[in-house]
């Protein structure tokens, strides 16, 4: 990352950020019913499953073998292939909290915040090569709204 990263706010970028936020949520949803009619396992496995097989569908309509010399990309940190455990980590405790009284609402609310929480905390670190920067009062004040938020949709929501 650079320090051009940060410069202009693009609006295809907001919309793919908000199109994602809808995906995860659908995806939340429906690992929380697999798990339902199994179990928070088999959800991880169904999910990851089918997710190699549209991949390896992907690459095979899509992959064409570059031609000449290309520059070699640099390798990816080790770090970075931890991603796929974080995933099977992430379906198996979304698809149990979704089935608990939090439902899809409070699961995806918290998960909001503790996504917040966890990138300040990155920033402030530099954590994953990313560049230090300390949370200011907008920050802290988008979090207590988010948190704030949660509650809301946890305690009243529950009492509909």
């Amino acid at each position: 990352m650079n320090e051009n990263t940060h410069t202009r706010l693009n609006p295809l970028h907001l919309a793919a950020a908000f199109a994602s936020g809808c995906l995860l949520t659908l995806m939340v949803h429906f690992n929380g019913m697999l798990a339902h009619f199994g179990n928070a396992l088999f959800s991880s496995w169904t999910a990851h499953g089918t997710g190699t097989v549209a991949a390896l569908i992907y690459l095979a309509i899509l992959y064409r073998k570059p031609k000449g010399d290309q520059p070699r990309k640099p390798k990816a940190p080790l770090w970075a292939y931890f991603g796929g455990v974080v995933g099977a980590a992430i379906v198996m405790l979304t698809s149990s909290a979704v089935n608990s009284p939090l439902a899809l609402s409070g699961t995806i609310a918290l998960g909001l915040g503790g996504q917040v929480i966890f990138s300040l905390l990155a920033d402030l670190w530099g954590l994953f090569g990313m560049p230090k920067r300390r949370p200011d009062a907008r920050d802290l004040c988008a979090v207590a709204l988010i948190l704030g938020g949660s509650a809301l949709i946890i305690l009243v929501g529950r009492a509909i």
